[in-house]
């Protein structure tokens, strides 16, 4: 059976080797015909830390490595845009500070 190929977004970046991936998909409501947002949520090997919160990557399946993590990073596809608010805050506080 192939490995599973999937393309998800990280959410979380603060352990070490290992990131947070949130895969989104929309599912028809059974009952009303409407198309509702889930989520899958997949604990990821990255071996070189090489992503972080906000990008795009894709991932494969893989053998279990611990108690939740059975995904590796494949590549990034895309860095996020994230902004560090309360960097900017306190370059700015500097800023008027001298």
């Amino acid at each position: 059976m192939p490995k599973r190929v999937v393309i998800g977004v990280v959410t979380s970046d603060k352990m070490k080797k290992t990131r947070r991936v949130e895969i989104s998909r929309l599912v028809k409501y059974p009952k009303y015909g409407k198309y509702v947002k889930r989520r899958t949520v997949c604990y990821v090997l990255d071996e070189e830390n090489v992503s972080s919160v906000g990008d795009t990557v894709e991932i494969i399946e893989s053998r279990p490595m611990s108690r939740l993590k059975r995904w590796q990073l494949v590549k990034v596809v895309s860095k996020g845009n994230l902004i560090d608010v309360a960097a900017l805050r306190a370059a700015a506080k500097d800023g008027e500070v001298q």
